[in-house]
């Protein structure tokens, strides 16, 4: 008997494919008496027990989960965010014979998630980039069987995050700070965005806002805007690590050096930040875990759907030592 065995043990005992030994198994989709017989045989003498996922997938139809992520970008698949996200579900679903797809929805999706309700591939749904209108509009075949990433779901706690940033930010003397916020129409943007208000207004100092989409080019752009607006602004924080590089790209293209004359914060501690000159403070951001906590809602899974602490980490962009 090998321990805990994997559904992949089972296929390999029984000399059939995954993909054949997960139909078995689960009673859906054609199979021979052959397979059926030999899967049958090996998940005995192995002793496999089916993985809680897959016992509640095998209650559905459909043999894959989605992973759409809804946004104006065409290229929105290659987003570091996205990619780790998605390898994150493909991995706790893999071993279980389970497929991940990725797609991206424009943000007038409901066509597309009408396919997708319609669709008997289609074990269970992740939706990132949601925002109220979107989850109201839900088909009724994709209730009960879809996790959130963002507002309302599984997600960061942006908000603490950001928000101890932007304290840490006015520790170190910094009055005129300005919000690199994300897309208005995203419902994640709100929290954040709202922090930095608050804050600001209970220090007595101004808000100041622009609103940009989580690249590296917006970034550089949100800059020049906020330099040119706000004339004397001494910190520029951000809501992602890709738009803190850009802001990083534009003052340094410009001669403004960091933290002297500005400081910068990020957010996602992703690789970057470590890596850059100077090294860039930002919030952590466990992509992973939200990607996995929102597949578990997804399929129905008890305590699943969870708001995951952020915790800063400082680096020289913002004037602190590492």
């Amino acid at each position: 008997m090998t321990a805990n065995p994997a559904l992949a043990d089972v296929a390999r005992r029984a000399g059939v494919s995954t993909a054949t030994a997960s139909r078995v198994l689960s009673g859906r989709g054609p199979s021979s008496a052959t397979s059926r017989d030999a899967v049958r045989q090996a998940a005995i003498d192995l002793g496999y027990v089916p993985h809680p996922v897959a016992r509640r997938l095998a209650r559905q139809s459909g043999t894959r989960i989605v992973f759409a992520v809804r946004d104006e970008r065409a290229d929105i698949l290659r987003d570091p965010f996205v990619t780790r996200a998605a390898s994150a579900m493909a991995a706790a679903t893999e071993p279980e014979g389970l497929g991940t797809a990725l797609l991206r929805l424009p943000l007038h999706a409901t066509a597309e998630l009408e396919r997708l309700a319609a669709d008997r591939s289609v074990a269970a749904l992740v939706l990132a980039g949601h925002d109220r209108d979107l989850v109201r509009g839900l088909p009724a075949g994709l209730r009960g069987r879809t996790g959130m990433i963002g507002a309302g779901g599984s997600d960061v706690d942006s908000a603490a995050g950001v928000g101890a940033l932007i304290r840490q930010l006015h520790r170190t003397g910094r009055r005129r700070i300005a919000l690199v916020a994300g897309p208005r129409w995203l419902a994640a943007s709100r929290a954040p965005l709202a922090a930095y208000a608050r804050l600001m207004r209970e220090a007595g100092l101004p808000v100041r806002v622009v609103h940009g989409d989580f690249t590296t080019a917006r970034g550089r752009a949100a800059a020049r805007e906020i330099r040119r607006r706000w004339p004397g602004t001494d910190a520029i924080a951000t809501v992602s690590d890709a738009m803190a590089l850009g802001v990083l790209q534009a003052l340094a293209a410009d001669g403004v050096r960091v933290p002297d004359d500005v400081a910068v914060t990020g957010f996602d501690d992703s690789p970057i930040a470590d890596v850059v000159h100077p090294g860039l403070t930002s919030a952590t951001h466990p992509v992973e875990l939200i990607a996995i906590s929102a597949v578990q809602a997804a399929l129905g899974v008890p305590a699943a759907g969870r708001l995951f602490p952020s915790r800063p980490v400082l680096r020289r962009s913002c004037g602190s030592s590492p």
